[in-house]
């Protein structure tokens, strides 16, 4: 399976039969008016064949920026049928609150090229619920925000590792020269076993290494 990351949560995944896209940003250039910075670059040329949207944020739910004519699934949760078999879409919060200051958001998890997919979207909780844990189940490639603010930090984070014990954690959602806000992935990195920092964005997962513990896998910046 090839991975690309295009900065901040989106990622498209694809292998010779499917491509999935998840949680496209639009044009942010209105953040300059607020004094911040996000100057990734546009998505462009991309389709799939599922697209996937954690929550309704501007920087998550740019469905516009993807071709082709995906299946959509957007802030929902749920067991539900797509181009690539079953998602799982797991109901969760953007805030310590139960949603209330930053609304409702989505794990989702997928099989893509016999590997179990987790993306946690703006996942902002103290902590996974137990139900959570046990619908989630087993993960291979665990794609993880790290960066605080308006999600999980650095100690959040590394205890959902420790929790889910994937064979591969992506860090995302942290600031990077790219933006200028959020905290640097630098905390987290440093409570990981292991770390191993890819030359691009892009990326295949036969590459990476194997290791008895998780390995924080972190791709560069696009």
């Amino acid at each position: 399976m090839q991975i690309e990351w295009y900065g901040q949560s989106a990622f498209r995944l694809s292998t010779p039969q499917h491509t999935v896209f998840i949680d496209p940003f639009g044009d942010l250039s209105a953040l300059t008016a607020r004094g911040l910075t996000f100057d990734y670059p546009p998505i462009e040329r991309v389709s799939a064949d599922l697209l996937l949207v954690t929550h309704e944020h501007a920087d998550h739910n740019g469905v516009q920026a993807i071709g082709g004519e995906p299946a959509i699934l957007r802030s929902t949760a749920g067991r539900l049928a797509s181009p690539i078999g079953e998602v799982a879409a797991i109901a969760s919060e953007h805030d310590e609150v139960a949603g209330t200051e930053r609304g409702p958001n989505t794990i989702f998890v997928f099989t893509l090229d016999d590997l179990r997919v987790c993306h946690f979207g703006d996942f902002g909780q103290s902590a996974l619920r137990p139900e959570q844990v046990a619908a989630i189940d087993r993960v291979d490639l665990l794609i993880l925000p790290v960066g605080g603010g308006f999600t999980i930090g650095a100690a959040q984070a590394q205890a959902i590792v420790e929790t889910l014990r994937p064979r591969w954690v992506v860090p995302m959602h942290y600031r990077t020269p790219r933006i200028s806000f959020l905290d640097t992935d630098e905390a987290f990195l440093a409570r990981a076993a292991r770390v191993e920092r890819l030359p691009t964005a892009v990326f295949d997962t036969t590459d990476l290494p194997q290791a008895d513990t998780p390995i924080a896998v972190v791709p560069a910046v696009p």
